[in-house]
């Protein structure tokens, strides 16, 4: 899949939002990628990770976990096409776990997926659950990378889509300044 056909699938999906955006990892943003709104489509969320799943498939992984909320469709769909288990992690007294009777054997190889990187704390949340148990990560990979190249994980990210869009601290975001309200559009709580 090239760029362009990712973009054509983010847009016609109605998924790229204009505003002021409180993002999950405590960013600002005048720009937010709604992934649910591509991944409500079987066949766009099917397209984007059979496309993934070809830049995956050579190394062979064990599993795919993706964090919850925004990792677990793309986790399952890329799954699916890599003919793997599907597993996600998901906060329980604010701290990411392994639950619902999911297990990780010692030496598994792992993809982390997501549907949005900005700055990877999610992703590193889960690789902490990944590692406690002994897996081993092989792969990131996300439908959307925003953080400008600059989300760094020891191993290869490997996306759909790649958007420059800024994202500032809220001590230095331009739309704070001006009063424009801020809406928190993720999953996770602050």
């Amino acid at each position: 899949m090239n760029q362009e056909r990712g973009l054509e699938i983010f847009s016609g999906s109605g998924a790229l939002l204009s505003g002021h955006f409180l993002l999950s990892s405590g960013l600002h943003s005048d720009r937010y990628m709604q992934c649910a709104l591509v991944l409500q489509n079987p066949a766009a969320a099917s397209e984007l990770c059979a496309a993934l799943a070809e830049k995956l498939r050579p190394l062979k992984p064990d599993f795919v976990i993706g964090p919850a909320m925004g990792g677990i469709l793309v986790a399952y769909e890329l799954a699916r096409h890599l003919g793997v288990r599907a597993l996600f992690a998901e906060r329980e007294n604010g701290v990411m776990s392994l639950r619902r009777g999911f297990s990780i054997k010692p030496g598994e190889t792992c993809v982390i997926t997501e549907d949005v990187v900005t700055t990877g704390k999610s992703t590193k949340e889960a690789l902490e659950v990944v590692s406690a148990r002994g897996g081993r990560l092989v792969a990131v990979a996300a439908l959307v990378d925003r953080s400008g190249g600059k989300a760094d994980f020891g191993v290869p990210l490997e996306t759909a889509l790649k958007v420059d869009i800024a994202a500032w601290q809220p001590q230095d975001c331009p739309l704070c300044a001006k009063n424009i309200p801020l809406v928190k559009p993720g999953s996770r709580a602050k």
